[in-house]
């Protein structure tokens, strides 16, 4: 199965260029051009193998969330014309991500493990077990880093440091319950449960728009919901569909991205697993089958893709 690690194109109009830990992002005018790779990051480091079939997971789980949500709240996304590409308007970050909770998964249940009972600044109520859900859903925003760890912080503290206005955070905030709410009720009508997630923002003419991905494993967790109280009553893992599985075979490998710690390498069936996982999400989210294009070499596709769009 082919992979694609990286592109290297050189776009008419392009005016600069950015490599993430995922995407590899063109400025053409006012357009970005995103390319959605097959890399995979866990605890902010890329890991050595390429995910085949990943990048267009991501990017179409992406592109149908973004048209699914338009009425509640204005976006980024102009096109898709390729599994792997977007095309949308480029807007000025906003250096804040908005992380959204509803249950006490992931790096809230280690915080919570870790007798902390505070969370960027948000209370976290007493006896609650890993994968309780929360009262309601709670906020608990991080810094958005160019490079490193993004970092925990508080409502306040972004207040208090000017990292972006009172106004657009109280949009921002304002976005994120109600597109956590659809994306709850869509994932709902799938027979799955929207654990967590995050979402980013810019501005473009005065206006907040919501950028990047939204609802994607990479950005979020799902739990099935067939069995999610039994289990939980239990005290058993939940069944989910999230990168997750990927941190945890790495913390069991002795990796958790710390100074000192070797990235294991990952055998053949591993990523094979992790290629069939991101499909299962994918028509599980979407209820559409994940057409696999291998007609052809897969940068060579993209390249025309994106010139046609231009």
């Amino acid at each position: 199965m082919p992979a694609i690690r990286e592109t290297n194109f050189h776009l008419p109009g392009q005016t600069a260029f950015y490599r993430g830990k995922v995407r590899d992002v063109y400025t053409v005018g006012e357009r970005l051009v995103m390319v959605a790779s097959d890399r995979i990051s866990a605890f902010d480091h890329v890991l050595p193998r390429a995910i085949p079939y990943k990048g267009a997971v991501l990017n179409q789980i992406a592109a149908h969330f973004l048209e699914a949500t338009r009425d509640i709240c204005p976006n980024w996304l102009i096109a898709a014309p390729d599994p792997n590409v977007a095309i949308g308007h480029r807007c000025e970050p906003l250096r804040v991500e908005m992380v959204i909770r509803g249950y006490l998964a992931g790096h809230a249940a280690r915080t919570y493990a870790s007798g902390l009972r505070t969370l960027c600044g948000v209370t976290l109520p007493e006896g609650m077990r890993e994968n309780d859900a929360f009262p309601e859903p709670i906020i608990t925003p991080t810094t958005k880093a160019d490079a490193g760890h993004d970092e925990d912080i508080s409502r306040e503290e972004i207040l208090r440091q000017g990292i972006v206005s009172a106004d657009d955070y109280a949009q921002m905030e304002a976005y994120t319950r109600a597109l956590f709410r659809r994306g709850t009720e869509m994932a709902a009508r799938q027979g799955l449960i929207l654990v967590d997630t995050k979402y980013e923002f810019g501005k473009k003419d005065g206006r907040v728009l919501l950028m990047d991905e939204i609802h994607t494993p990479d950005s979020s967790r799902y739990f099935y919901a067939e069995g999610y109280a039994e289990r939980q009553a239990h005290g058993e893992k939940q069944r989910q569909l999230s990168k997750e599985f990927v941190r945890e075979w790495l913390i069991a490998h002795g990796f958790q991205g710390k100074d000192g710690q070797q990235m294991p390498d990952m055998p053949d069936a591993f990523v094979e697993e992790i290629t069939a996982r991101y499909i299962e999400l994918f028509e599980r989210v979407t209820g559409r089958k994940f057409e696999k294009d291998a007609s052809e070499e897969p940068l060579a596709r993209i390249e025309r893709q994106i010139l046609r769009a231009l």
